[in-house]
């Protein structure tokens, strides 16, 4: 059981949206981490804990660079729908973040809205686990948050890819648990 204080923990949950929710490919579908992820976030919710919704789009303005082997973007950016959250994912009183990069903290206000609330600990879920929440937790860890990966919750295009990040990855720098073993109470 990993217990952490509602008064200084955030949920972040990476990119639960229409254009990426669908390509989860491993070890679980796109629905079984929403499903996971929107009871998780009512627990948040019920202790008091700020619930973060990151989602990501792109104009030809705000991406990154793709002088790259492999782009991955398209060059007119993505559609409209793309961004938008999974029905029934938003609650009032959550924090919503809109990104341009893979992790959540580059080019927006996610540290300040967490260090205005006090949050000094960030669980984090979503999809896709070696990209979105990899470099989110990297860059979480880095601004010295502890960092919490509830793994039930996330997914990747492959159940590779996604058990490299949580085997090799993710053990360095944070706690990966089951979010059934997150327990809020301060």
């Amino acid at each position: 059981m990993t217990t952490l204080d509602p008064a200084t923990t955030a949920l972040i949950l990476i990119d639960l949206q229409q254009g990426i929710v669908p390509r989860a490919g491993g070890p679980r579908s796109g629905d079984e981490v929403v499903a996971t992820a929107k009871a998780l976030a009512a627990r948040f919710r019920a202790a008091g804990a700020p619930v973060v919704l990151v989602h990501v789009g792109f104009t030809p303005e705000t991406m990154p660079s793709q002088a790259v082997d492999r782009p991955s973007l398209p060059p007119e950016g993505t559609p409209p729908d793309f961004s938008e959250l999974v029905p029934g994912l938003v609650e009032p009183g959550d924090i919503v973040v809109l990104k341009h990069h893979w992790g959540a903290f580059t080019g927006t206000d996610l540290d300040l809205q967490l260090r205005r609330r006090g949050v000094r600990t960030v669980v984090i879920a979503g999809i896709s686990t070696n990209m979105g929440v990899e470099s989110t937790a990297r860059s979480a860890w880095e601004l010295s948050y502890d960092v919490v990966i509830a793994e039930d919750a996330c997914a990747s295009r492959s159940s590779e890819l996604h058990a490299f990040a949580v085997d090799h990855i993710l053990p360095l720098i944070a706690r990966v648990v089951a979010s059934g073993d997150i327990r809020l109470e301060g």
